[in-house]
């Protein structure tokens, strides 16, 4: 049979798990083509928080300065205000995703890179100038019809939506970053575990300065909860698109009692109600619903087919995971597909995509619905319940304020509820610590450190086997650099220290005889790379002269405490092992 197109991967969908893909791939020197039946990137805000390790994938793409061009940077983002109204006294106020005081140092220790805050149409296209400056090969409005695979390859038929044609294209494997109705996934028969539709919600873009109210408490959401409301979010949620003019204004809806009324009034008065000054300009700029999911794949690889992004897992966007886990599925599965396809590893090591990253899209949508439901606390301090009369909302709120042991009791209840949305905010174990488990790492048989702070909300950096590789500053010609720089860029990196030649000595060797490129960075004193605050030395766990083989997605496949009988050996049977080259 002919083909019109033949090409190594075929990447379904150009959002953000897509073009990530297509830009690693590319990178990678992978011959891809991406498809998307959109004629451009997104046209509306969607996704907008961008964690660390997200920043450090596009740190590794030399994409980081172009996102941070665009976005909004951490300074601005802290404040988590609730309040009736926008011109109202607020009722409280959280410290978030690591700006306060007390998380600030935690969040600047663990990584290179800020937080920031770049909506979803404002970073496509930056990934988009990115996956096309490194080559990738992307074609919009070209829509799968269908798709089906082989023992040997995949086989989907596009149709180009301006002109009705249609193209067969053969593939080796196909990658299914189509989305939350994603058609790779339904035609090749991947299952979804969890529930659909457990919530309904509307989105209002919008226009309107609220400088006045919200430069002094900068933040990235603000929550009115007004008397009468009982929704978890409250009256409206605001989220900043562009300080301080651009908003997306969130509310829920119960469906059994109809959809919400969309038009240009309606929602005009919603958000004049919830800024509650009105001298306020407002310009609804779009309107849309969606629902809360709480769905994760059963498999994220059947065949020669894998699931990336929202066709994968879809959840509530609390904590702000969707965006971030997508490029992260993407960081995981691209380099593996580049070296079974050079012949640089065996099949098996693609079966360690769905062994590391459907337990993460697992504890993604668990995370994000439990940070949906802890939101109802807020409102049962407030005194809101259901069936409550704008009048009796009111009493309870003011009972707030009022003195006396009852009033105490309330403020603590409240309290105890804002602090509980660090869960969601500042639940930096969450966004960093992602731990593999596969046959992609080579364990060495010790336990994995405890904790000593709460593993959800407290980073904890460990070079164990599995592990992301922590940050630590290091010096080169007196120019700092992270140790996650010296890793990445799509091949293996072998850390060691003083005394640590022979490691140097194997790697050249082993990189010979399989064809590999192994990065050798020795790091301490009178080495290339110098550790001048001992940093590194306080994160490595291993001895001076130990070593430690970090995989291109910058996650540890295997470590020795200490130089071995045989280095050359050891760090073979290691990367044998993690590539299935048995």
């Amino acid at each position: 049979m002919t083909y019109d197109i033949t090409t190594d991967v075929l990447v379904v969908g150009a959002g953000p798990a897509g073009l990530s893909m297509a830009a690693l791939l590319a990178a990678y020197g992978v011959d891809a083509v991406t498809v998307t039946k959109y004629a451009g990137t997104a046209h509306s805000p969607r996704a907008h928080i961008t964690n660390q390790r997200t920043m450090e994938v596009f740190r590794d793409l030399g994409l980081e300065e172009a996102v941070r061009e665009v976005a909004t940077p951490n300074s601005l983002m802290g404040n988590n205000v609730w309040a009736t109204s926008f011109a109202d006294p607020e009722i409280a106020r959280l410290l978030t995703w690591g700006s306060g005081p007390e998380r600030r140092t935690d969040y600047d220790l663990a990584s290179p890179s800020a937080m920031c805050n770049v909506p979803q149409h404002i970073l496509e296209p930056v990934l988009r100038t990115g996956a096309e400056r490194l080559g990738a090969d992307l074609r919009f409005s070209t829509e799968l019809v269908e798709v089906s695979q082989d023992e040997e390859g995949v086989t989907a038929v596009v149709r180009h939506r301006e002109s009705g044609r249609t193209e067969t294209i053969r593939a080796k494997y196909v990658v299914g970053a189509d989305g939350g109705r994603s058609t790779v996934a339904e035609q090749l028969g991947f299952v979804m575990e969890g529930e659909a539709g457990l919530g309904a919600a509307a989105n209002v873009w919008l226009e309107a300065d609220l400088t006045d109210y919200t430069a002094y408490r900068p933040g990235t959401l603000y929550w009115m909860c007004q008397p009468g409301n009982d929704y978890w979010v409250g009256s409206g949620t605001w989220i900043c698109v562009k300080p301080w003019t651009e908003w997306v204004l969130l509310f829920m809806y119960d469906p059994a009692e109809g959809e919400p009324d969309l038009s240009e009034e309606a929602v005009v008065a919603r958000a004049r109600t919830t800024i509650g000054d009105p001298d306020v300009d407002i310009r609804i700029k779009a309107t849309s619903l969606w629902q809360i999911n709480h769905l994760v794949a059963e498999r994220y690889r059947i065949g020669r087919a894998f699931l990336a992004g929202d066709a994968a897992h879809r959840h509530p966007p609390a904590n702000g995971l969707g965006t971030n886990t997508s490029v992260q599925d993407a960081y995981n599965l691209a380099w593996k597909l580049a070296m079974v396809l050079r012949g640089d590893a065996g099949e098996e090591l693609l079966t360690s995509y769905h062994d590391e990253r459907q337990p993460v899209g697992r504890q993604v949508v668990d995370r994000a619905l439990k940070s949906v439901q802890d939101m109802l606390p807020i409102s049962q301090a407030l005194g809101f319940e259901p069936g409550q009369s704008a009048e009796e909302g009111q009493r309870a709120l003011d009972g707030l304020r009022a003195p006396g042991p009852v009033g105490e009791q309330r403020r603590r209840q409240l309290a105890d509820a804002v602090r509980l949305q660090n869960y969601q905010f500042n639940a930096h174990g969450v966004e960093l610590d992602q731990r593999y488990a596969s046959g992609a790492v080579l364990d060495d048989g010790t336990p994995w450190p405890a904790p000593d702070r709460d593993p959800e909300l407290y980073h904890h950096p460990t070079t164990h086997p599995g592990a992301r590789l922590p940050h630590a500053w290091v010096e080169k010609d007196r120019v700092l650099l992270s140790t996650l720089d010296l890793a990445g860029h799509g091949e293996f990196t072998l850390l060691t220290g003083v005394g640590g030649e022979p490691w140097a000595d194997a790697a050249g060797k082993v990189a010979a005889d399989l064809g590999l490129r192994i990065s050798v960075k020795p790091i301490g004193t009178g080495c290339e790379y110098a550790d001048p605050t001992g940093d590194w030395a306080a994160r490595r766990e291993v001895g001076d002269a130990g070593a430690i083989l970090v995989r291109p997605d910058q996650h540890i496949a295997w470590r020795a405490h200490d130089l071995t009988d045989d280095p050359a050996a050891d760090l073979e049977r290691a990367l044998r092992t993690v590539l299935d080259r048995h």
